[in-house]
């Protein structure tokens, strides 16, 4: 329970940090990638399956980016960031946030 409890503030506090931005920007880019990378990382910690992390990262996307380019692009980054072994924020910010 605390764990899905912790998963859903973590979603809940980064959407609402950027959901009433209008445009995306390539420092939103930058914010959404370690967004997700964290979001991923801390998901993976608490054992989630990865169609779960997918899911909730995949929303939390959705609803932050408003450019379609940038969300594909962004999904693309977190799908590689589920299938990759690391399970540290900054191991997965380095690999596919730069």
């Amino acid at each position: 329970m605390k764990k899905t409890l912790l998963a859903g503030v973590c979603i809940s506090v980064a959407a609402f940090a950027f959901a009433n931005t209008t445009t995306d920007s390539s420092a939103l880019m930058t914010q959404q990638c370690r967004l997700s990378a964290e979001t991923v990382a801390t998901l993976k910690n608490l054992q989630y399956g990865n169609t779960a992390i997918r899911k909730d990262v995949g929303s939390l996307i959705s609803a932050t980016l408003k450019v379609q380019d940038n969300r594909e692009e962004a999904q693309k980054a977190m799908n590689l960031m589920v299938d990759d072994k690391a399970k540290d924020a900054s191991t997965l910010e380095m690999k596919y946030c730069s």
